[in-house]
Order: structure tokens, then C-alpha cells, then sequence
């Protein structure tokens, strides 16, 4: 008996040492969390009073992506941070769905808009930027709020009802940035691999940016509708019962 109860004891000792220190993993991680979404926040703010200025300032669109090229590549960058945290497991969200949102961004900030100046004056770029900005300003501060447990209505509203517009009318930006570049790409066949060569591989960026913009058929809709459940859920209360595959 008395030896059971010193067994006891000591497994009572070593679970609440156990959850002492997952409470403090979860308060470093709630911490770095907030402190993140409070830089990506004030990030993107920056960059959107930064294109609002350039324009009244220069009365044109064209060089705005340039000016403001700096702040956008670091911030969306910065992103893939995101990954990790799926990764981690502190934030739980798929690690592939994140993975690809993140990576398309990434890929159209650098593959595409930083390698093809010769797009960076096209209306689409604008669109996208303009797009991209409002939207990670109001799921930013949405996630901040969230974290310190004061979300005020208007953030949530925005949050699932800005989309409805801006995703849309950003994949359009996006598209349309793609298919402007095409003709830039086949012409200079940059980042293509041609045969032969000591790989004995070939590579043709020219089509697989087109297989990109394919790509958006199949994925824009899953994620779209994935967005709307969610409105439907968070706003409205609705008990939303996915299927299996």
C-alpha cells in the first residue's frame, strides 16, 4: 500500500511538472504568435501607406511596384514562417494547404514580378498588390486580436467577407501578371534548361507557367468554397460537416 501511494505521488509529480511546462511552451508560443501578427500586420500597413503615397505623390501606378518592391519581397518572405508554425504544430492548419498559399505567393513575388521588370508597370501587378494588401492587413490583425482574446466584430466581419470580392479579383491580378509575362519568358528563355546539356534534363519555363495558370482551375474553387464554409460557420453558426474523401 504505502509503496503504491509513493508511485502514485511521483507520477502526480512528474504529469503536473509535465503540464507546468506545456503551459509555458503555450505561453511562448501564444507570445511569439502575437508578436508575429503584430509585425506582419504593421508590415503590410506600412506597404499599403506606401503605394497610397506613391500614388498621390506621382499621380501614376507606373513605378509602384518598384518603390515598394523592398518591403514586399521581405514581408512575404517572411511568410514562410508559417509553414514552420504548421509544422511545429502551434498553429493547427494543414502544412500543405499553408505550404502552397504561401509558395504560389512567394513564386509570383519572385519568379515572376522581380525576374520580368518588363511587367512591373502592367495594371494586374497593381491589382494583385492592392489585393494582397488589404487582405493580409485584416487576416493579420484578425489573428492578433484573436490571440488577446479581443476580437472586435468589424475584423471578423472583414475577415470573412472582404474575400468574397478580393480573392477573385486577386487571382484575376495574378492570372492576368502570368499571362503578360508569357511572351517576356518564350523570348528569352530564362530559367529553362535546354537539350542537350550534362543533366540530360530540359526544362521550359514558358510552359510550365502556363501549367500554373491550369492549375488554378481545379484549386481556386476548393479553396474559395473552403472560405465561404468557414463564413458560413464563424458568422452565421452554421455546423458545416465535411465529407470524406
Amino acid at each position: 500500500m504505502a509503496s503504491s501511494e509513493e508511485d502514485g505521488g511521483g507520477n502526480g509529480a512528474v504529469e503536473e511538472k509535465e503540464n507546468g511546462k506545456k503551459r509555458r511552451l503555450g505561453a511562448l508560443a501564444t507570445a511569439w504568435l502575437i508578436f508575429y501578427n503584430v509585425a506582419m500586420t504593421a508590415g503590410w500597413l506600412v506597404l499599403g501607406i506606401a503605394m497610397v503615397r506613391f500614388y498621390i505623390q506621382k499621380g501614376t501606378h507606373r513605378g509602384l511596384f518598384r518603390s515598394v518592391q523592398k518591403t514586399l519581397k521581405f514581408f512575404q518572405t517572411f511568410a514562410l514562417l508559417e509553414v514552420v508554425h504548421c509544422a511545429v504544430g502551434i498553429v493547427r492548419t494543414s502544412v500543405l494547404v499553408t505550404g502552397v498559399q504561401v509558395s504560389s505567393r512567394i513564386f509570383m513575388v519572385w519568379f515572376i514580378a522581380h525576374s520580368i521588370k518588363q511587367i512591373q508597370n502592367e495594371e494586374s501587378v497593381i491589382l494583385f498588390l492592392v489585393v494582397w494588401t488589404v487582405t493580409e492587413i485584416t487576416r493579420y490583425s484578425f489573428y492578433t486580436f484573436n490571440l488577446l482574446n479581443h476580437l472586435p466584430y468589424f475584423i471578423k466581419w472583414a475577415r470573412y467577407n472582404f474575400f468574397i470580392i478580393l480573392y477573385p479579383v486577386g487571382v484575376a491580378g495574378e492570372l492576368l501578371t502570368i499571362y503578360a509575362a508569357l511572351p517576356y519568358v518564350k523570348k528569352t528563355g530564362m530559367f529553362s534548361l535546354r537539350l542537350p546539356n550534362k543533366y540530360n534534363v530540359s526544362f521550359d519555363y514558358y510552359y510550365f507557367l502556363i501549367i500554373v495558370m491550369f492549375s488554378y482551375v481545379p484549386l481556386f474553387p476548393q479553396l474559395y468554397f473552403h472560405m465561404l464554409r468557414q463564413r458560413r460557420r464563424v458568422l452565421h453558426g452554421e455546423v458545416i460537416v465535411e465529407k470524406d474523401d
